[in-house]
This record gives structure tokens, C-alpha cells and sequence, in this order.
């Protein structure tokens, strides 16, 4: 589990926004990356994030 107080002070590193955790992972508010979190350090570099391209989509 992730620190509050470091949840606090993390930005996504690609567009700076806020970030939450979710399902174990880092997810930013903006750009909806999800940075991995292996043995309990989040992974913030972007060519590890996941994109979710369906939220990103424009019906």
C-alpha cells in the first residue's frame, strides 16, 4: 500500500497532474496513465504506464 503523505506529492511525470490510486495502481487524473506499483514503490516512468484508450475516445 502506498503512503498517503507520497500519494500527496506524486504528479504524473508525462502531463503533471494530480494522481489517485486505483486497483493498485497509480492513475492519473488527466491523461489516465496507469503507473504499475511493484513491491510497494510506484514505477512513475512513463514507457511503464498503461494507457487506457477507450476513456480517451470521442464518440
Amino acid at each position: 500500500m502506498i503512503n498517503e503523505e507520497l500519494l500527496k506529492i506524486l504528479a504524473c511525470p508525462l502531463c503533471k497532474s494530480e494522481v489517485v490510486l486505483k486497483d493498485n495502481k497509480i492513475v492519473c487524473l488527466k491523461c489516465l496513465r496507469k503507473y504499475p506499483i511493484k513491491g510497494g514503490i510506484p514505477i512513475m516512468l512513463v514507457e511503464e504506464a498503461e494507457i487506457d484508450e477507450s476513456k480517451n475516445e470521442k464518440k
